[in-house]
């Protein structure tokens, strides 16, 4: 029986032979022969933490030890732009009494008003980034609640854990809140400068309320004057009057804000017609938007009937009609263990793999593996990761399936997580960690 695990040198250079990479995830493609999927069996010369070479299959490589990759399939590190960590793992003791999302919005709230100290979020936080570094994740943005009292809570406690996970996983914070309540300028004003101190992204969620694109030109013209990116939760419903993708996208072009924006969900523009949506992309191209799709917790949220019917919609925005226009988009772990969503646990593969199923990120595969990876990188604005190259950091997670249908029907648990050119432990935290949080 051949071993299931991929044993690396614990010092010195190697090279990872016998290796499939997909062409989304190489800087260069020159040389390689790739398969219909995309695949293309190469080695990867790998010294002193970095990349040193990629080379295709056949070619010269260093005159180092070669480590049989068997087939397998590698990633880049996976780059996860749109979680909560600070609600992660609450489920426990806050289900959502109905899997709707009303019933997730006053769990959450009821949940946050009674227990979310700095302890409570701090060791959830730790635990969420435990999971994502195990399962071979290297960057990660999170939302952060921040309404009033939890801003004075939580971004402190966000700048405590970043910098303990600094060199592990690139940590970035969006904050959280309903777009409306920025008509209290003073508190927004207030809030924008909490966000500046800790070097996060001004975020909220977007409603179709009355003063919309004033409330959009008060966010511009803050994140303008701060040098803050943005990022929107936008249209999660599928109301198909929530047009606020629209909106932001008439901000970013009305204030010449391009390449600094994501924007997540986006549901509702699935449902709308043809016409409109086709005037709305074409606009969040110009604009320069990049979005993200949650198709795990969407598909878990909308539609979910009091009537206990089945769900008519997948939940999902258009995004091969995005990625069509040249649009940047992605997709995301969003919601893990929390009433947005009782499942998930930071995996990005699992991610992808439920993407591919939901969304038909196959036949063909296209560049579809960069929404894990490169796509959200540009989003994020990071520029030493998910892609693989000569001269960058040696971070990939390698996989034992040789081909999509191998790595997209298991769960792949046995992966090798390499980081800084060397493999971790990825031995995931056990729940129990967390049982004294979640008791009455």
């Amino acid at each position: 029986m051949t071993p299931r695990s991929i044993s690396l040198p614990a010092a010195g250079a190697y090279t990872l032979g016998n290796i499939r990479l997909h062409r989304s995830h190489l800087a260069s493609a020159e040389g390689f022969a790739f398969d219909t999927d995309g695949f293309a069996l190469a080695a990867v010369d790998i010294s002193r933490g970095l990349i040193s070479a990629i080379h295709p299959a056949g070619a010269a490589s260093a005159d180092t030890v070669t480590v049989d990759c068997r087939g397998g399939i590698a990633f880049p590190a996976f780059v996860d732009c749109h979680t909560h960590i600070d609600k992660g793992h609450i489920w426990a003791r806050k289900p959502n009494p109905d899997g709707s999302f009303p019933g997730a919005l006053n769990a959450v709230g009821e949940d946050r008003a009674a227990r979310w100290s700095a302890e409570d979020v701090e060791r959830r936080m730790e635990f969420s980034l435990a999971c994502a570094y195990a399962h071979g994740t290297s960057a990660l943005r999170t939302h952060i609640d921040s309404v009033p009292p939890q801003e004075d809570i939580s971004w402190p406690v966000f700048e405590t854990v970043r910098e303990r996970w600094k060199g592990r996983i690139e940590l970035q914070g969006a904050c959280l809140f309903g777009i409306d309540q920025a008509l209290d300028e003073s508190w927004f004003n207030r809030l924008a400068g909490i966000v500046a101190r800790h070097r996060g992204i001004l975020g909220a969620v977007t409603y179709m309320v009355p003063d919309l694109d004033m409330l959009l030109d008060r966010m511009f013209a803050k994140a303008i004057d701060l040098g803050l990116d943005l990022d929107f939760h936008a249209d999660e419903t599928d109301d198909t009057n929530a047009i606020s993708l629209d909106r932001i996208a008439d901000a970013a072009l009305r204030h010449g804000y391009e390449g600094r924006i994501l924007v997540g969900h986006c549901c509702s523009l699935a449902r709308q017609p043809d016409d409109a949506v086709k005037a709305t992309l074409d606009k969040v191209a110009r604009a320069g938007l990049s979005v993200v799709s949650l198709p795990m917790c969407n598909t878990y949220l909308q539609d979910r009937r009091a009537d206990a019917t089945t769900p008519r919609w997948r939940g999902v925005t258009l995004l091969h009609e995005m990625a069509a226009r040249g649009i940047n988009v992605a997709v995301a772990s969003d919601n893990t263990r929390d009433p947005f969503y009782a499942y998930g646990d930071l995996d990005v593969l699992e991610v992808y793999r439920e993407s591919t199923r939901i969304l038909h990120f196959d036949h063909p595969v296209g560049h579809w593996p960069a929404t894990v990876a490169a796509n959200p990188a540009r989003a994020m604005r990071l520029d030493d990761a998910g892609l693989l190259a000569a001269g960058r950091k040696a971070d990939l997670v390698l996989f034992r399936g040789r081909s999509l249908t191998e790595l997209l029907s298991r769960p792949e648990s046995d992966r090798t997580v390499i980081r800084d050119g060397r493999a971790i432990d990825a031995t995931l935290p056990d729940y129990s960690d967390l049982d004294d949080l979640m008791e009455p």
